[in-house]
């Protein structure tokens, strides 16, 4: 640096300042290195043009970064004067430096070097490499220095040459360049080689550096662009003591990261319960940002460097002054994902710094991360007046009539849920009423219904609910179960958590529905009606899709349907349930004794499922006993009598259907014994048969007893009924003639 152009104050005011005056050093040194090289070259007119000439190495010299103050002097400094020089500006910057640090001035180079532990020798490095990024002239003086002007980046050969006063040197510094060492393993410089050289020896090998840091020397803080497909960073915003845990759980946690700085947490817990939320709030109180790392993008991604997206997203962690925190882990615990697993575990190993793991499933290191503190902190799905209080918060200046309470009691929700369950909402009611769309109880259960797991659908067939209890005939006490049954949904966290019983019992916290009678008796239709009265998903579980008669398929099927039913607050319909769940046998071979364990996994799936689960069953008979036992209700679906069916046969028309007036339902109720889905089957074919002969201009006025005696008929060979004529009496001719 010239003297007109002293550092004023005696300190650097950026960090760009503080790399340029560095850099005298280097070009120091890059001068010294030319006039060795001068000693053993010479001109050659004939080669003009594929070297670089001594005339435009002298210009390159008179104008480097900076215009250090060597670079004034007439005549090449004395080779003894040299060391003198360096040890000069190295005392000139080290006092620049500390008053600089004094000042609050952050100087991107040393801040490097401390975060990835770089020595002096190392930072020369990276200085020689980072020239040519802010001065294409060094990539002339390398191509000299290296006697080949395609050679325009620094080889390892040319950096030691550069930085070892002594053939020894040189030797003790090559394991600077390793792959263990900083440089290389964190991705702050890059080794290749020349395409012209195979396999060249270390010294033959080039350098550069790796564009985010020369980046981040440049004062930018832009992600990596490799990263950004699975990384984003946030700035924490929340605090802690505003996180709806409980009060004990946030002092230890808070206690906890403030011992440990350099621990692994692993957060565990299904997704919206805090864990993101809750370390960023964590990391508020540190004063450090958040990085997080998608790791179920990653995992899914086809051919990703998996080993280099980890290290790279440590390293960003560092640059952006975060804690790093891996969103998905568990996707790396299953046996094919080992070698990923064990790789990202080496990293956080080397990590100095905090480190957060999120996941579903339990995991405790075993064999790893002895060198670390590491603490698992399960976080539990918020109970009923903590979804209260959450609903609340994401609902709040959206109405004062929405009954949060209701939607608490129903939908067990994590706060990640409701939050995206409240914004779904609120664009529903804006596109049902874009000028005032004020969100309604209609609007959310909408929403809740949406949030769902929609990966539900693929194991089951999803039904929309479309009766309602005027639709349905059955006796006045099957009807007082079925609203129990709804009312136990409605009540229990009432019951369960506010009076306690949730302390007394461990399992068995849902509901199981046992619905017995012959086909057609209304089962479907009841689940349907607890399902629209509830304002919950019903799914109705395709049994061929469930048994596999490979071992541990039909068990794993289960699991899939459970687990997704756990998250989705819907309830369950198993039809014909005595295929899945009948009675267990005597063991007389292996398939009994297989058949015997699928009955007794879901005894066990059923006790630990807490939505509701409805087993339909023609055949209530068939039914294992240890079932029933752990039914909470047994509603019995009798064979409608004739004044039920009389019933049924009113309910069953839509108002916009025309009808005969001479329509004889007391003699299909008294003569025609079918159950209600046989019903339904009757009046839709006679309504088809009706629809024909109005097209084709008879006069008739809509369904009469023609089209009704006609879909009987039918309705009986489908079900194998003989068809007796003596039974439809003065419609018997019906029976035979068309018309």
């Amino acid at each position: 640096m010239g003297e007109s152009e002293e550092v004023e104050g005696g300190y650097y005011t950026s960090s760009l300042q503080h790399i340029l005056a560095e850099l005298e050093r280097i070009d120091l040194l890059v001068r010294l290195q030319v006039w060795r090289a001068r000693q053993v070259q010479s001109v050659d007119g004939e080669f003009q043009g594929l070297y670089i000439s001594e005339q435009e190495v002298d210009d390159l010299l008179s104008g480097p970064a900076g215009l250090p103050r060597w670079a004034a002097a007439p005549t090449p400094l004395a080779l003894a004067e040299v060391q003198a020089v360096l040890e000069r500006i190295a005392a000139d910057n080290a006092e620049c430096k500390a008053e600089s640090v004094r000042r609050g001035v952050s100087l991107r180079l040393d801040e490097l070097a401390r975060l990835f532990r770089l020595t002096s020798f190392d930072v020369d490095v990276l200085l020689i490499c980072l020239a040519p990024e802010l001065d294409l002239r060094y990539e002339r003086l390398y191509a000299y220095l290296q006697d080949d002007v395609t050679k325009k980046r620094p080889s390892v050969d040319l950096v030691l040459n550069l930085l070892s006063p002594s053939f020894e040197a040189k030797l003790a510094a090559r394991e600077r360049f390793l792959p263990t060492a900083s440089l290389l393993r964190h991705h702050l410089l890059h080794l290749f080689d020349d395409p012209s050289h195979q396999q060249p020896p270390l010294l033959g090998k080039y350098l550069k550096m790796d564009e985010r840091i020369v980046e981040y020397l440049l004062d930018s803080d832009e992600i990596d662009v490799r990263l950004l497909p699975y990384v984003h960073t946030i700035v924490p915003r929340t605090r802690l003591e505003d996180q709806l845990l409980p009060d004990g759980f946030k002092r230890r946690l808070a206690l906890l990261t403030r011992e440990n700085q350099r621990g692994v947490l692993y957060f565990q817990g299904p997704y919206g319960v805090g864990k993101q939320t809750t370390a960023g709030a964590l990391c508020r109180e540190l004063g450090v940002g958040l990085l997080v790392v998608d790791g179920e993008q990653l995992l899914g991604t086809e051919g990703v460097a998996f080993e280099t997206i980890a290290r790279l997203a440590s390293r960003e962690a560092l640059l952006q002054n975060a804690a790093l925190y891996w969103d998905g882990f568990d996707g790396l615990l299953a046996d094919e994902k080992r070698a990923w697993r064990d790789v990202l575990i080496q990293i956080l190993e080397q990590r100095q710094e905090l480190t957060f793991l999120s996941g579903d499933v339990t995991w405790e290191p075993a064999d790893a991360l002895q060198a670390l503190p590491f603490v698992r902190v399960e976080f539990s799905p918020p109970a009923y007046a903590e979804r209260v209080g959450l609903w609340k918060l994401a609902l709040a200046g959206d109405g004062v009539d929405l009954d949060v309470g209701v939607l608490a009691n129903k939908f067990r929700f994590s706060g990640g849920q409701i939050q995206d369950t409240a914004a779904t909402a609120r664009n529903l009611a804006h596109w049902r009423d874009p000028e005032n769309g004020h969100v309604t109880m209609a609007d959310l259960y909408a929403a809740c219904r949406l949030q769902s797991n929609r990966k539900l659908a693929t194991l089951a067939q999803k039904i929309t609910p479309h009766y309602a209890w005027d639709d349905i005939v059955l006796p006045l006490d099957p009807m007082e179960q079925l609203r129990e049954i709804c009312n136990y949904v409605k009540y229990r966290a009432l019951v369960y958590e506010e009076w306690g019983f949730d302390r007394k019992l461990s399992l068995s916290k849902g509901l199981n529905a046992l619905f017995a009678g012959p086909s057609g008796t209304g089962k479907t239709m009841a689940a349907e009606i607890i399902a629209g009265e509830l304002g919950l998903d019903l799914y109705k579980i395709d049994l061929s899709g469930v048994v596999s008669k490979y071992i541990g398929e039909t068990e794993k099927n289960l699991a899939s349907i459970f687990a997704e039913a756990e998250t989705s607050n819907a309830i369950l319909f198993f039809d014909e349930a005595d295929a899945l769940f009948g009675k267990r046998s005597e063991v007389r071979d292996a398939h009994d004794r297989y058949a015997n364990i699928e009955i007794g996994y879901l005894l066990q799936k059923m006790e630990e499922y807490e939505g509701v689960v409805i087993l339909a069953t023609n055949l209530r008979k068939n039914m294992d006993g240890a079932f029933v036992r752990r039914m909470h209700f047994t509603v019995e679906f009798p064979f409608p009598n004739a004044k039920d069916r009389r019933r049924i046969w009113e309910k069953i028309w839509p108002e916009d259907t025309p009808r005969s007036p001479h329509l004889d339902l007391d003699f299909m109720a008294r003569r025609i014994k079918v159950a209600g889905g046989n019903i339904r089957n009757i009046a839709l074919a006679a309504a088809f048969l009706a629809a024909d002969d109005a097209a084709t201009d008879d006069g008739s006025v809509g369904v009469d007893m023609r089209h009704l005696i006609r879909a009987t008929r039918r309705e009986y060979q489908k079900m194998g009924k003989v068809v007796i004529e003596d039974e439809f009496g003065e419609y018997a001719d019906y029976v035979r003639h068309r018309a």
